[in-house]
C-alpha cells in the first residue's frame, strides 16, 4: 500500500510539473513572442515571482517522491523511478542554472531597458525552457510506464504494496 501511495504521489507531482512547464511552452512563450517587448518583460518578471515558490515545490516533490519510489522498489521499477527522479532533478538544475539567471536579468530589464543582445538571451531562456519541459515530461512518462508495467512484480522484499 505504501508503494502505491508513493507512486501515486510521484505521478501526481511529475504530472503537475510537466503540465505547468508544458502550458508555459505551448501558451506563455508564444504569447511572450507576440506582445511588445516591454509587456513581455513586465509580465515575465511578475510571473517569476509567483513561479518561484510553486515550481520549486513541484520540482522538489517530483524529485523526492520518484527517488523514494526507486528506493522502495527493485529491478526495472527501480530503474524507471530512479530515471524519473534524475530527470526531475535535471529540470530543477536547468531551471536553477539556466532560466533563473536570465530571469534575474529580465527583472532588471523590466525596470530599465533591454540590452542590444536581448533577443539572443531570450532565445537562450526559451531553449532552457524547452529542455526542462522535456525532462519533466520524460519523468512523467516513465512513471506512467511504471504504472502500466506491473509495479507489483518488482517490489523489494519487505515492502508491502
Amino acid at each position: 500500500m505504501r508503494i502505491r501511495l508513493v507512486h501515486g504521489f510521484a505521478v501526481l507531482c511529475t504530472g503537475l510539473l510537466a503540465g505547468a512547464f508544458g502550458y508555459g511552452a505551448a501558451n506563455l512563450v508564444p504569447t511572450f513572442d507576440a506582445v511588445p517587448l516591454e509587456m513581455r518583460l513586465s509580465f515575465h518578471a511578475e510571473l517569476m515571482k509567483m513561479n518561484g515558490i510553486t515550481m520549486q515545490a513541484a520540482m522538489g516533490a517530483s524529485i523526492l517522491s520518484s527517488l523514494t519510489l526507486a528506493v522502495l522498489t527493485a529491478g526495472r521499477a527501480r530503474l524507471l523511478a530512479g530515471a524519473a527522479g534524475l530527470l526531475a532533478l535535471a529540470s530543477f538544475l536547468i531551471t536553477r542554472f539556466g532560466n533563473v539567471p536570465i530571469n534575474g536579468r529580465i527583472k532588471q530589464w523590466a525596470v530599465t531597458s533591454a540590452p542590444a543582445d536581448h533577443a539572443e538571451i531570450l532565445r537562450r531562456w526559451e531553449l532552457f525552457n524547452d529542455m526542462r519541459t522535456l525532462a519533466a515530461f520524460a519523468a512523467f512518462v516513465l512513471l506512467i510506464v511504471l504504472a502500466f508495467g506491473g509495479l507489483r512484480t518488482t517490489v523489494r522484499a519487505g515492502h508491502a504494496l
